[in-house]
Order: C-alpha cells, then structure tokens, then sequence
C-alpha cells in the first residue's frame, strides 16, 4: 500500500494486488468501509472485478488486508522516527510523532483520525477485522510499554501503569484530532507525554 492516498499515476502498471489495496486504502478511509462497494475499489485501480476476487475471497478478506497493510504503514513511519532517537525518551515521543506522521498524510478528502478504530467502529463485536484493530493497537501500547521500561528498569509496575497512560493519551489524542481534522491535538498530546517522562 502506498503511504500517501492520492492516486496513482497509471494504475494498470501495478500488480493488481497491490493496486486494490491502495485504492481500497483511499475509499475505505475517505467513505467509509459500508460506504465503498468493490465496483469503486476496481474502477479506481483499474482492474476487472475477477482479479478481485482472485487475490481476496471477499470483501471482508479486502478489509482485513487493508488493516494489517495500514498498520505497517504507520510502523514504516514509527521505525523512521525511531532511528533517530537516541534514548528510551526519545523513542516514547518516536511513536506520537509516528501518529503526527500519519495524520499529516494528502488523504482525498482531509484527516478524519485513525483508519483503524473508523473501519473497527463499522464492524461487529466479534469480528475477524476488530480483532485485527485490537491487535494493533495492543502491539502500539507494547512499544510504548518497552520503552517506558527503559526508562524504569527497577519499578516495572510503575513502568507499565505509565505505559498504559501514555497509550490512552494517545489514542484519546487520535480521536478528538480526527473530529478536528488536524494534528493539533496529537502535537498537544505529545508535549503532555513529554512533560510525564521528562518529571521520571
């Protein structure tokens, strides 16, 4: 999946997987995933709607490879932001920074939050793609947890109640930037998680 959400130049040229996944990455998170049909999905990444159906069983199949591709998107962008931070601090701010990033994508119609928690939000309790979404962000809150560790090597209670708070910051950020259309809040969220560390 391509980490920018504008179109392709000439579709056609890409393997049709990866093109149904990047246009399937542009509808799903500008209309919704009960929004988007698999005839806007093919005509946008120019392929018959058979080729469709010969790399995802289904729709739902499409859904949850959409997932899995937009969380390593933003790993891509936490690992980027990670070489560069030289301690345990450092790398904590690396993964607000890493949702900024994301949210600061050319996304068709604006910034509407996390693509994850959006796609969770239609899907049912129960659900394969919710599944998925929990996941990931279990996996967000890890990294958090082993770079807090770092910081409180001899308290790892208190390292991991930290590393929880720091988690909920996050997302809470993530949600209300998403009803705000911008990065403001997570910029905000940051300097707050900043100020948590920087008192360790």
């Amino acid at each position: 999946m391509t980490p920018r959400q504008d179109a392709p130049a000439n579709p056609r040229r890409r393997p049709a997987r990866e093109a149904l996944l990047a246009a399937a990455a542009r509808r799903f998170y500008a209309d919704g995933l009960a929004g988007t049909g698999i005839d806007s999905i093919t005509a946008e990444a120019g392929v018959a709607k058979k080729s469709l159906y010969n790399n995802f069983s289904s729709k739902a199949d499409l859904v949850t490879a959409y997932l899995h591709a937009r969380h390593e998107e933003w790993l891509e962008l936490y690992r980027a932001r990670e070489e560069g931070a030289s301690a345990p601090a450092d790398r904590v701010l690396a993964v607000f920074d890493a949702y900024a990033d994301h949210a600061g994508f050319a996304y068709e119609r604006g910034f509407r939050g996390c693509g994850l928690l959006n796609a969770a939000a239609e899907l049912p309790a129960g659900d394969p793609g919710r599944e998925a979404v929990r996941r990931h962000k279990e996996e967000v809150e890890a990294l958090l947890a082993g770079h807090v560790t770092g910081l409180l090597p001899q308290s790892p209670e208190r390292a991991a109640s930290l590393a929880r708070h720091l988690a909920f910051l996050l997302e809470g950020s993530m949600a209300r930037a998403g009803l705000e259309g911008d990065d403001a809040c997570l910029r905000e969220a940051r300097r707050i998680a900043a100020g948590l560390i920087g008192d360790l």
